[in-house]
């Protein structure tokens, strides 16, 4: 019973602990307040009705958010890449379904899951942000 006990123990602390590799990486976005309200009836967003549609909606978080109807919710990121430092190339702009930087590490990210495409090296995803949708009022949110 005492190796049960242990076992457990053990199990419980170890997978407790903090990543602090990947903590230390992801540290270049600034962790503003978002709590924004799209209308998806606004031609402007009237894409977001359909799957697979990404929109970008500037000058809300680090990098603006781009938000991605997936069918069965929406998934909202900051399109600021959070692998680097941030400047202006390190805004994702949208290329398919798929968030790419235009600085000369071209780091791209699937815009369903916020993870990293094709590049090994890439610690982080993308920040998500919280969606709710009541009617045809988006809410955005962390």
């Amino acid at each position: 019973m005492r190796i049960l006990i242990a076992f457990i123990s053990l199990l419980v602390f170890t997978n407790c602990s903090s990543n602090s590799v990947n903590d230390q990486n992801c540290q270049f976005l600034l962790d503003v307040t978002v709590n924004e309200s799209i209308n998806l009836n606004f031609p402007v967003y009237s894409q977001l009705q359909f799957p697979s549609n990404p929109t970008y909606i500037p000058n809300i978080g680090n990098g603006g958010i781009i938000v991605t109807n997936t069918g069965s919710g929406f998934a909202a990121f900051d399109a600021a890449d959070p692998n680097r430092i941030f400047e202006a190339c390190s805004i994702l702009t949208i290329e398919g379904l798929n968030g790419v930087t235009s600085c000369d590490d071209k780091n791209e990210y699937n815009l369903f899951t916020g993870e990293p495409v094709n590049n090994g090296n890439l610690r982080c995803s993308l920040r998500r942000y919280r969606t709710e949708l009541n009617g045809n009022i988006l809410v955005i949110f962390n």
